[in-house]
């Protein structure tokens, strides 16, 4: 058993003074098979303590099925921690941003009618409580006071960014030590004085988030919390890419300058991120300042540790400056071989069309994602047009986020949010046929929980088109079930599947080549890699060796576009892009 506790100038370990060096490692964005890996090379990169943030939708994607089993195995992440020797700090939101879906929030209950996010609202404050109580049914036992490696715990994220609503903050403090959570707890917020008042309570430690100016910063966390450690909770080493963009980096030296300075002011300091990891699935976010900007499927973020694990040039320069302040391991963690390089033949799907439908029904206007209750990425809807003989202009009040549509199955043209599409003419024809993907919900600010799909009343020629159908696509299904018919041609509505088998081991991750298909999703025996899209940066998707299997594995494209040459290379390294730092 052991202590930690809030001092005058330091943390307090067992009563002494001692400095957190900490990195964020999210075990949501990490294969399970390979957490122990990520969390040691952290620990010989000098650091003590792993840190993470608890994604709500991962552990609840439908109201009352609660998961903590396999992936999000939140009590073995921990247990893996302790193991390594090392301390962890948990940041259980419920709201987290990270780039991620929704920034946490379940889509169930950001639809749910009339429901306050991140504020004093009924319907809101009894899904948060029965949401911790959960996440603490893990935690509290794994609190260092109680044999474990927990020594803090973070109430919401970046409050003073979003509200101020002082008894909202005060209920997930009551919820948390009901819970039995008896070590520090702490808020987080940019080092502004408007952020830092809004976003926490007395007795909450306060800790800053930022990457530069460390000097500056810190002081104006030090006006606002006259004793007490010093913590950067989020010190940023790097960012996150979104499609359409470039991938960004930041300086090794700049980022360990930054870091000297904020060590040499005697702070305790958390890495974001030190691993970064993948959104595998459909878990990327995205952002919204006034353009929609879906988030990549790579979440490299230009971390310390790469998407694969290995160590970086900013590591080591990390690695070093660390050495002036904490003693560091001795052992220094290799790089990996260049990754088996060979080609798989693809094969298209003829049967494609009835995996993966749910059963659609019929609707006056197109219903939201939402109003399906359908939590993947994709629905179809169709409608029949009305006088087909003449062409039409067809608009939406708005499209979330990106629409293919045809018309007697024959392609005429798509909809993006990212260019704030939402009209287009079509040709003579009958039958009109939408289909439509989510590409990721926004994480920040005002746009939480917006719902996706068509939204509002059609028009043609401005006359409201009503009359449709709505078909829920489950890509899980798609990625999992295989077809007896294959064959080297192409369907003519999206999506198409295309399957592919390949020889191999779990020795060795694997980078499959996107760049000459169009725009979809990928999946290793069942396991959804993440999104792929010709516009870039990245044109590699990570694939993990524990996702692999001795023997015969199946690759899935599910392709919304029409591939340049739909053959699945494997090469020998991440592209994500050109690098601007």
């Amino acid at each position: 058993m052991g202590s930690f506790a809030i001092g005058e100038t330091d943390f307090l370990l067992d009563g002494r003074p001692h400095r957190i060096l900490s990195g964020a490692l999210h075990y949501f964005r990490v294969h399970p098979g390979q957490w122990a890996d990520r969390i040691r090379t952290a620990r010989l990169m000098g650091l003590n303590t792993i840190e993470t943030y608890v994604a709500w939708n991962a552990h609840e994607p439908r109201r009352g099925e609660w998961d903590a089993s396999g992936a999000n195995d939140l009590g073995r992440f921990l247990d893996l921690v302790a193991a390594e020797g090392m301390h962890a700090i948990v940041r259980p939101g419920p709201y987290i941003c990270a780039e991620w879906h929704n920034g946490g929030l379940p889509v169930w209950l950001t639809a749910i009618e009339g429901v306050g996010l991140r504020r004093s609202e009924p319907q809101y404050l009894a899904a948060v409580t029965t949401y911790l109580e959960r996440v603490y049914e893990i935690v509290a036992p794994r609190q260092i006071d109680r044999g474990g490696p927990v020594i803090l715990v973070q109430i919401e994220n970046e409050y003073g960014a979003y509200g101020s609503d002082k008894d909202y903050l005060a209920h997930l403090v009551q919820v948390t030590t009901d819970a039995g959570i008896t070590v520090p707890l702490t808020t987080i917020d940019q080092p502004t004085d408007d952020m830092l008042t809004a976003g926490s309570l007395p007795g909450l430690h306060l800790t800053g988030s930022f990457g530069s100016r460390a000097t500056e910063r810190l002081a104006t966390l030090r006006r606002h919390q006259p004793t007490g450690p010093l913590l950067c909770a989020e010190f940023w080493d790097g960012w996150f890419d979104w499609w359409g963009g470039i991938h960004h980096a930041t300086s090794a030296a700049d980022s360990a300058a930054e870091l000297d300075a904020l060590l040499a002011a005697g702070a305790s300091v958390n890495f974001y991120m030190v691993h970064g990891g993948t959104n595998f699935g459909l878990t990327n976010g995205a952002n919204y300042k006034g353009r929609y900007l879906p988030i990549v499927t790579s979440y490299d973020y230009d971390a310390p540790i790469d998407e694969r694990g290995d160590p970086t040039e900013k590591y080591f320069a990390f690695r070093d400056v660390i050495a002036k302040y904490a003693p560091v391991p001795d052992e220094v963690p290799a790089r990996s071989a260049p990754a088996p390089v060979f080609e798989v033949a693809m094969a298209h799907d003829l049967d494609e069309s009835g995996n993966g439908a749910a059963e659609g029904g019929w609707f006056e206007t197109p219903p939201t994602f939402e109003e399906l209750a359908h939590p993947g990425a994709l629905v179809a809807y169709e409608t029949e047009i009305p006088d087909a003989g003449s062409p039409r202009v067809l608009r939406f009040d708005d499209v979330r986020d990106h629409a293919w549509i045809s018309v007697d199955g024959r392609s005429v043209g798509t909809l993006a949010r990212t260019r704030h599409e939402t009209a287009l003419r079509l040709p003579p024809g009958r039958r009109l046929r939408v289909l439509v993907e989510e590409q990721g919900r926004v994480n920040y600010d005002q746009h939480l929980g917006e719902p996706k799909g068509l939204i509002g009343v059609p028009t043609l020629d401005g006359v409201p088109l009503t009359g449709w159908t709505a078909t829920p696509l489950d890509l899980d299904a798609l990625a999992g079930s295989e077809s007896a018919r294959t064959a080297d041609v192409v369907g003519v509505e999206a999506p198409f599947v295309y399957r592919g088998r390949f020889d191999g081991g779990a020795a060795s991750d694997l980078f499959l080549d996107t760049s000459g298909w169009g725009r979809g999703f990928a999946a290793v025996n069942g396991f959804v890699l993440g999104r792929y899209g010709r516009s870039g940066p990245q044109h590699t998707l990570y694939v993990p060796a524990a996702a692999l299997v001795d023997g015969t594995n199946e690759l899935v494209m599910i392709e919304l576009e029409t591939p340049v040459d739909p053959v699945a290379r494997f090469v020998a390294g991440p592209d994500l892009g050109p690098r601007e730092e």
